[in-house]
């Protein structure tokens, strides 16, 4: 009998058979434990090694996300990281573009079969724009559960103005404040 873990990896192993450059899940993060979902955009473009979507990767994203989790002093056991289109895009050594419609499109997809992974899950995070168009998707799969809105991480919009670390704080925070509501 497969254990939850492996129910994960075998979720993320069908997309990545179908021809996809994917990420793996944090190890060190909640996985189907986790109470919070941090939604990201899509994975960077990176190297062709395998790595992980992790909050300890070396790019700003990963730094400020890290740095925001601490001040909301939300556990790691308590999350598990993703993106709304989980497979990585970008050629290799290819520079970051915009995701195509179709893209999204075909991410969005994907997050019903992901969301049936996670029974512990209390409380949703969309961070950015792309993110956020996945919330008509969770409300459906999991009624009830609370779906909060953020900026995207990214130094390139975190820098663009104090008010964008503020909503992030803020969001954070009240994610913090549904989890310590909701402890088991």
């Amino acid at each position: 009998m497969m254990d939850d873990g492996q129910r994960l990896e075998q979720w993320r192993r069908s997309l990545v058979d179908s021809g996809r450059r994917m990420p793996l899940f944090d190890p060190r993060d909640g996985g189907v434990a986790a109470r919070l979902l941090i939604l990201l955009e899509t994975p960077g473009p990176g190297g062709a090694e395998e790595r992980a979507v992790s909050r300890d990767n070396l790019t700003g994203t990963a730094r400020n996300l890290t740095r925001f989790l601490a001040v909301a002093a939300i556990a790691r056991h308590d999350t598990i990281l993703w993106n709304t289109v989980p497979w990585i895009v970008h050629e290799p050594g290819a520079r970051n573009r915009a995701l195509r419609r179709g893209e999204i499109g075909e991410g969005l997809a994907t997050l019903p079969g992901f969301l049936a992974l996670l029974p512990r899950l209390r409380v949703v995070v969309l961070s950015g724009r792309v993110a956020r168009e996945a919330a008509p998707i969770v409300a459906a799969q999991r009624p009830g559960l609370p779906v909060l809105t953020m900026p995207h991480p990214s130094p390139t919009i975190v820098c663009t103005s104090p008010a964008i670390s503020a909503a992030i704080r803020d969001t954070l925070a009240q994610a913090k404040s549904l989890l310590d509501a909701t402890k088991e």
